[in-house]
Formats: C-alpha cells, structure tokens, sequence
C-alpha cells in the first residue's frame, strides 16, 4: 500500500503551538493534506497522553485511530525530547524524536523520563540527559522504539548543528550509535546536502513537517510502499528500503530558517563564502554570525555537492498548495480569496498532494484559474525563485516573478 507518512509533530501542550492542535483537526487536517501515518507528538505529556488515550483504539499493527470512526487516518506514537547536557567540555543542546509501538512502551518511557525532569512543563519536555541514556532508556522499553535525532543540522538543538552539536553520530550515541537507524532532515536541509556527510549515509533519511499548527502538516514527508503497520514501517527504515521507503518529499530548504548565515537582529544574511571573508563575524555589529546549514555541511563534507550514493532513497521538493495560490493571486496565504481556491481544488481532488503530485496542468486549468495551475506545475518542475533563510528568518520561495503569472487580472475579474 502506498501512503504518506508525518512523524514528527506537536501537540498543543508544547510551546509557541497552536490550541487546534488536537487529536480532531489533526485527523481532519492528514485527510485534507493526504497524510495516510501521522505521528501523535508529545506522548510525553501527561494530559496529551491521557487525550491520545481516550480518543484512539487500535488499528493495524502498531497504529491507531480515531475510536469509533472509520477515517482514513491512523495515528503512530512519537515524542520529541530536548536534551541539554555537557559532554566533553561542551554544552551539547539535542532534539531527539522517539517513535513507540505501543502504549505500554510509551508509558515506561515516560515513567524513566520523569525521574530526569518534569514531563508536564512542556509538550517537548526539557532534559539534562546524555543522547545515550535517552536512547538506552527508550529502547529498555521496546527493542521496537525507533530513536532519530530531529532536524539534524540546525543549529541550536541538531544533532550535527553548529551551535551545540556533534560532529558525528558516535560522538553523541557512543556504542549505542548502532541503533540510530535514521536522522531527519529538517526544513533548511535536504537529502542531497546530508548525502556529502559520512553519516548522511550511513542511515536513512526522514523528513518530516514538524508543525505547530495543523495547516503547516505534511511541508514534509516520508512515502512508503508497504503494509500498513508500525513493524513494516519500521523495518523500511531500519534497512533503508528503497522498494518500500520510496522517497521523500521536501520543503526547498532555502526556504528553511537557518539555511544561510547571517544575524537576525542587523539583517544580515550570507553564504559561506561571504561568512568566510568577514571571519564568521557580523559587519554591523561585530559578533559571531549563527552559521547556518549550509556552512555546516561544508565543514563536515567528505564529498563534493551533487555527490549522491548508489541505492539513496529519492527525494523531490513541493511549496505548500496554499503558499502556490497566495503567490499566484499576490496576496496573503491567509486571505480569503486563498482559502476559497484551496477548499474548491481540495473538493475536487480529494487532497494537497493529489494535486500537487498528480494532475496535468490542463487538467487543472479545467477547474482552477490558470495561474495557480501554472504555479503548480513550476513548482512540480522546480522552477522556482529563493532567497535562503538565516538565523531564525525564513526564506522565500516565489514561484512567480515580481510582474506576477500572465493570466492574473484576467482571473481576478473571474474570482472576485
């Protein structure tokens, strides 16, 4: 069976999220945007936990979903876990997301990790623990636990990420690094940048959307050719399988908020060369600039850019629907106008990558304005404008030049 899957999300009980963020809209949102498997989020909260509980049943091995419904949607356990420890004369900040096969499993985690810190101040609790212990503590739990270091190269809280990273998986995991199966991409990375990196290569890459509101589900995700079960899930990744684990599905990650260098606070944006000729320094300022993603991967590289290892699992690059027909109608993803277009192609084509991934631009055009199905298309052919983000900026992604699509005062007569 062919489907999406969203590991890695929120739910509201972590900070900066949104209050829809619970087990109904999360439901109705998979549907909207073609997720088959979202990740719960947050089993480590009590009263997210309690929730899940409540408002699932069983469904396939390892999944679960929506008591009572007959939805499409099943729901798979995970947890994102921030972990703030020293190691090695450094202070090492890491975020590791835990997939569990079950409740049981999941509660035993819990219960460990609540001897450490308070499980209740956040839906991502804080931790002063080693990465190792995390994953000794997990897998006691369930030699079915998958643990996967989280956006990977950002940063702050990535596992390789500038700030308060590791330069390896063995540095950080030790002896347990054998079990470290995959690493997630993050938004300001792709599968093609971490492919430069030993350890890019050494485990599968996932991507995911890590939203904090529902609308932002599925930016990125994972599609697999298998049975529908945690087991079989899990066992594509672990063995990175390229005929169940087909590809993945990512943001641009200039788009990503720490692609480039730079310093938020004195608008300052560069690449890695241009970071190089000022030192890593800020011009306006003088302090150190956040070294972004890219940067990070060219001091880890072994291989040169557009190096890609036999047998890698694919990847493509997709804008949200949403941002195409605000960019397409020049106004804001937000609007209204926006909004109507988004539910009419939805109910006419069932879901988000229905229509991003499928129809022909003709058949678009029969029922959407012209515009937004060209957009699609150029999106789909990857002919699209950036301006990479930096230091906690998003970047931009115009699909369309400054003048805007051909058909665009035509169409607006038509909409409004």
């Amino acid at each position: 069976m062919k489907f999406a899957a969203d590991f890695h999300i929120h739910s509201r009980f972590s900070r900066a999220t949104s209050i829809n963020m619970n087990i109904r809209a999360l439901d109705e949102w998979a549907r909207l945007k073609g997720i088959k498997v979202l990740g719960t989020g947050d089993f480590t909260h009590p009263q997210w936990l309690a929730e899940l509980k409540d408002n699932l049943e069983p469904s396939e091995p390892g999944l679960f979903k929506l008591k009572g419904k007959s939805g499409p949607t099943r729901f798979l356990l995970t947890a994102e876990i921030s972990c703030i420890y020293s190691k090695n004369g450094s202070v090492r900040k890491v975020h590791i997301v835990v997939f569990s096969p079950d409740f049981a499993a999941a509660e035993k985690i819990n219960t460990r990790l609540s001897w450490v810190g308070n499980l209740s101040a956040d839906g991502r609790p804080i931790l002063g623990l080693d990465c190792k212990e995390l994953a000794k503590i997990v897998l006691n739990s369930s030699d079915q636990c998958l643990v996967v270091p989280a956006h990977a190269m950002t940063p702050w809280f990535g596992i390789f990420g500038s700030k308060s990273g590791f330069d390896s998986l063995e540095e950080c995991f030790e002896d347990y690094t054998k079990y470290i199966y995959a690493i997630e991409t993050g938004l300001s990375a792709d599968p093609a940048m971490l492919w430069r990196i030993p350890d890019g290569r050494k485990v599968a890459l996932l991507s995911n959307s890590d939203a904090h509101s529902p609308q932002k589900l599925a930016r990125e995700v994972n599609i697999f050719d298998c049975a529908l079960s945690y087991f079989e899930i899990a066992e594509a990744i672990k063995k990175k399988d390229a005929k169940k684990f087909l590809y993945t599905i990512e943001f641009f990650p200039e788009e990503g908020k720490y692609h480039y260098d730079g310093h938020r606070m004195c608008n300052v944006s560069f690449s890695p060369s241009e970071s190089k000729v000022h030192g890593n320094n800020c011009p306006v300022c003088g302090r150190a600039l956040t070294i972004g993603v890219l940067n990070r991967i060219e001091e880890l590289a072994d291989q040169p850019e557009g190096y890609k290892p036999e047998g890698a699992i694919p990847f493509r690059h997709l804008v949200p629907l949403q941002e195409i027909i605000a960019d397409a109608l020049r106004v804001m993803p937000s609007s209204k106008q926006v909004q109507i277009e988004y539910d009419s192609l939805i109910k006419n084509f069932g879901s988000e990558f229905s229509i991003l991934l499928g129809p022909s631009l003709e058949d678009l055009k029969k029922l959407t304005l012209p515009e937004i199905a060209e957009g699609v298309i150029k999106v789909r052919e990857g002919k699209v404008n950036v301006i990479p983000g930096y230091d906690g900026v998003f970047g931009k992604i115009k699909v369309f030049n400054e003048e805007g699509p051909k058909a665009l005062l035509t169409s607006q007569k038509k909409l409004f």
